[in-house]
């Protein structure tokens, strides 16, 4: 059974920064794309950022690019997202993927999700 386990999220004030993990299991982590998706209050889904699994390479949308840093740990079939620098806009459900593709999970439709983990920024 593919499980996506979100930890990490909590209320902070603005300017403030927070690490969010996901524990993965029941898939090939290394073989597939991976990252995080956000639904704000009253807003649609959005991708956030992405690892691809063919170059490694890193993609965040514009709107986090200057302040999130995804990374992951192959070895413990983790990934995680660092937040600098919230902002009250950011407040929403974070929810950790897994596609075959980063466009998949960049355009928040991947082939596994997690229950998510909520960030509440104050300002």
């Amino acid at each position: 059974e593919v499980q996506l386990v979100e930890s990490g999220g909590g209320l902070v004030q603005a300017g403030g920064s927070l690490r969010l993990s996901c524990a993965a299991s029941g898939f090939t982590f290394d073989a597939h794309a991976i990252g995080w998706l956000r639904q704000a209050p009253g807003k649609e889904r959005e991708g956030v950022s992405c690892i691809s699994s063919t170059d490694g390479k890193s993609y965040y949308a514009d709107s986090v690019k200057d302040r999130f840093t995804m990374s992951s740990d192959n070895a413990k079939n983790t990934m995680y997202l660092q937040i600098d620098s919230l902002k009250p806009e950011d407040t929403a459900v974070y929810y950790c993927a897994a596609a075959w593709s980063c466009l998949m999970i960049l355009t928040t439709t991947p082939d596994y999700w997690g229950q998510g983990t909520h960030v509440t920024v104050s300002s």
